[in-house]
């Protein structure tokens, strides 16, 4: 057989723990593929990878070669795993389905209707904005156009979400 053709074939007489260390990093690559995450899969199989082809390749033709060939498989999986991502099936553990609503039980902000009605007193000039202490605790809140001054006595007329809006008493 000549060199060429050796060189070619080299994968033949590769040993077995060679081997192993190979597709146990294909293996993690393929894991990472499908379930990205941290990254630790994938840089151990990359880490793997690399080992693999320094241990096995006896001169740079053969490394080169074999590099070529895990992308070249590598590209294979990668296809299939964008095509399993597009049509829904990949997607399901990629993508958040849960609802994040009031029926489920979240709320994004604090619920404040329970100022609703009380009263307190402007810490700021209120222009329609500023800042009042509603029963002791400090609030952003907005007038319905009027000007308010500081130190005045003040009540929750509305509760809108973070909005609340006061009037002067």
């Amino acid at each position: 057989m000549n060199s060429l053709a050796y060189t070619f074939f080299f994968i033949r007489d590769i040993e077995l723990w060679k081997a192993l260390i190979l597709v146990t990093g294909l293996a993690l690559v393929i894991v990472e593929m499908f379930h990205p995450g941290f990254g630790a899969p994938g840089i151990t199989g990359g880490i793997l990878l690399v080992l693999a082809i320094v241990l096995i390749s006896n001169n740079l033709i053969q490394a080169l070669i074999l590099i070529i060939l895990i992308i070249a498989f590598l590209s294979i999986v990668l296809a299939a795993v964008i095509k399993s991502a597009k049509s829904g099936r990949l997607s399901k553990v990629l993508i958040l389905d849960d609802s994040l609503d009031n029926q489920s039980g979240f709320s994004a902000t604090e619920n404040l209707e329970e100022i609703q009605g009380k009263e307190g007193v402007s810490l700021t000039t209120l222009r329609p904005a500023g800042t009042a202490v509603i029963d002791g605790v400090k609030f952003d809140v907005v007038t319905e156009g009027e000007f308010i001054s500081p130190s005045k006595n003040i009540k929750v007329v509305k509760v809108e979400g973070r909005r609340i809006v006061v009037k002067e008493i």
